[in-house]
């Protein structure tokens, strides 16, 4: 019994010091949403960098998990239904970035509506950068960066690396320089990156809390799509974020109120339905620009 339950403690040593730990790079980007407007916005976005991937996304929502968890939790055990979009911040942006190590496999991943239930979709990018490494330094922040150039997804792009940092990795789908990326910018300076600070995340979860608890918890595994079948899936989704949902929608359903509230579930999927409109909305000029399709000779 002794030498079974020494064993025990052994397994479950061996579970915690299994827990992976992921290195948390924070980049401040500064965009412009609207191609026909000068104003810019600012957002926090995070790389986080384990030893077998890398996850790039929106900060937003992953900084108020906690808080998140504790206001689900009271409103289970109260037993009221709360609207958590007016208590928190939301995203700028909804994608995931995921960079497979060591070949580097892409993976650009979204998350839509299937009925009921959500649903994660991506394709992969197997787009090699062709860097143009110059003799040109700089001091940004406390590292010592090296320029280098590129084109991609229609724009020209400046990017300042470190060797100190032997990550061949960066923000969004940039990579492959020879060392982590510390600022990247397009020449017209419509999207901007730059390293601020990072940290360690000990017990570290790719899947925050609230996917955890909605519907399909974290959406379940990445269907992968071609390119073109994302593009024109992901642009039926945000004309209409409810179209797979609404035929399941039957008048009694959306009559019913919330647990302790006034409000309907018929309310709550118009403020849904504006939320998501609203959101697709606010950003009309996307990182990569889409190509142009060739004319056909007649």
């Amino acid at each position: 019994m002794k030498k079974i339950f020494t064993l025990f403690l052994f397994s479950a040593f061996m579970g915690l010091n299994a827990q992976e730990t992921a290195n948390r790079f924070f980049y401040e980007l500064t965009f412009k949403p609207k191609k026909d407007s000068a104003k810019l916005d600012k957002v926090m976005m995070i790389l986080d960098i384990t030893k077998d991937k890398s996850i790039y996304r929106d900060y937003t929502l992953v900084a108020q998990d906690s808080i998140l968890k504790i206001q689900v939790d009271q409103m289970q055990k109260a037993g009221v239904f709360k609207d958590l979009s007016k208590s928190i911040t939301m995203p700028k942006f909804s994608e995931k970035v995921y960079k497979f190590y060591p070949g580097m496999k892409v993976q650009y991943v979204e998350r839509i509506s299937s009925g009921f239930t959500p649903m994660n979709i991506g394709y992969n990018d197997d787009t090699k950068f062709d860097w143009k490494i110059s003799n040109e330094k700089a001091k940004i922040g406390t590292y010592n960066t090296q320029q280098a150039t590129t084109e991609f997804g229609g724009r020209k792009w400046n990017a300042w690396f470190t060797s100190d940092i032997p990550l061949q990795d960066g923000p969004y789908k940039f990579n492959g320089l020879p060392g982590l990326i510390v600022k990247v910018e397009d020449e017209a300076k419509n999207y901007s990156w730059e390293l601020k600070g990072n940290k360690k995340v000990p017990n570290f979860n790719e899947t925050t809390y609230i996917e955890t608890i909605s519907p399909g918890g974290s959406g379940g595994k990445v269907q992968e799509v071609s390119r073109e079948k994302f593009d024109k899936t992901f642009t039926e989704f945000k004309k209409d974020p409810f179209a797979s949902t609404r035929p399941l929608l039957k008048p009694e359903m959306l009559a019913q109120k919330m647990p302790g509230s006034d409000t309907t579930i018929g309310d709550m999927v118009k403020q849904q339905e504006k939320m998501l409109k609203d959101f697709f909305s606010a950003n009309n000029n996307p990182i990569e620009i889409p190509a142009t399709p060739a004319k056909v000779k007649k």
